[in-house]
């Protein structure tokens, strides 16, 4: 049996119904009532980070869980997503412009 690679995402694979992290595929469950609690749960223990095991790392994860089910979170997700696309677009647009020999404002 081949193994397909995965392609770098993150959010929950709509058609496998798993979080994909990067490469990483953890399993969901399928129940939106349970998608809400597990995606709580974490935004809980996000909050108390600087206890041993809990981490600030759950906070992020949590968002992405809840992101599935609840729309407002899903869109302020999004907004992030555009944000932080076009901020990384506009730092290499930047680096280009600076290392160009021609640029427009050079007499």
């Amino acid at each position: 049996m081949a193994s397909t690679p995965h392609k770098r995402h993150f959010g929950i694979d709509p058609r496998s119904g798993k979080l994909a992290l990067g490469t990483w595929r953890i399993p969901m469950p399928r129940s939106r009532v349970g998608r809400i609690g597990l995606g709580s749960a974490l935004m809980v223990g996000g909050t108390l980070g600087f206890l041993p095991v809990l981490g600030f790392w759950m906070l992020p994860l949590g968002f992405i869980v809840l992101s599935n089910d609840i729309s407002f979170i899903r869109r302020r997700r999004r907004r992030l997503v555009i944000w932080w696309s076009r901020r990384k677009r506009g730092s290499k647009a930047d680096v280009d412009m600076k290392r160009s020999p021609h640029r427009p404002d050079n007499p």
